[in-house]
C-alpha cells in the first residue's frame, strides 16, 4: 500500500489561496487509476472535493468547490495538487489525499478509494 503524504495546509484569510500537495512515497501514481482530495470538518462526514484520472488527466469536482478549486498532477514529481482560491471560513477542515488502484466509474465516494494520507489542516479566518 502506497503512503500518501500531504503538505501545504495552514492558515489563510477569507478570499485567500492555498495550494495543497500530495506525494506518493513508495509507489508511482502511474500505477493508480485515480487520485482524489477529500476534506473532513469536526463532526461532519468526509466530503469529496476533486479527483483526477492519472492516465487521461480527466478531472471531476464537487459542486461546492467548482470554480474555486483546481486539481492537477505533475507526472515527473509524482505529485497531485489542489489549488484552492477564494477561500471561505467554511472551507476549514482537514484535507486528505486518496488514491485508488482499480478502475471504477465512481469517483466521489470515499469507500471507493483504497489508499489514504494522514491529512493536512486548513483553517480559514473571516
Amino acid at each position: 500500500q502506497v503512503e500518501l503524504v500531504e503538505s501545504g495546509g495552514g492558515l489563510a484569510q477569507a478570499g485567500g489561496s492555498l495550494r495543497l500537495s500530495c506525494a506518493a512515497s513508495q509507489r508511482a501514481f502511474s500505477n493508480y487509476d485515480i487520485l482524489g482530495w477529500f476534506r473532513q470538518a469536526p463532526g461532519k462526514e468526509r466530503e469529496f472535493l476533486a479527483a483526477i484520472r492519472w492516465s487521461s488527466g480527466n478531472t471531476y469536482y464537487a459542486e461546492s468547490v467548482k470554480g474555486r478549486f483546481t486539481i492537477s498532477r505533475d507526472n515527473a514529481k509524482n505529485t497531485v495538487y489542489l489549488q484552492m482560491n477564494s477561500l471561505k471560513p467554511e472551507d476549514t477542515a482537514v484535507y486528505i489525499c486518496a488514491a485508488r488502484t482499480y478502475y471504477s466509474e465512481i469517483y466521489n465516494q470515499a469507500h471507493e478509494y483504497n489508499s489514504w494520507g494522514q491529512g493536512t489542516q486548513v483553517a480559514v479566518s473571516s
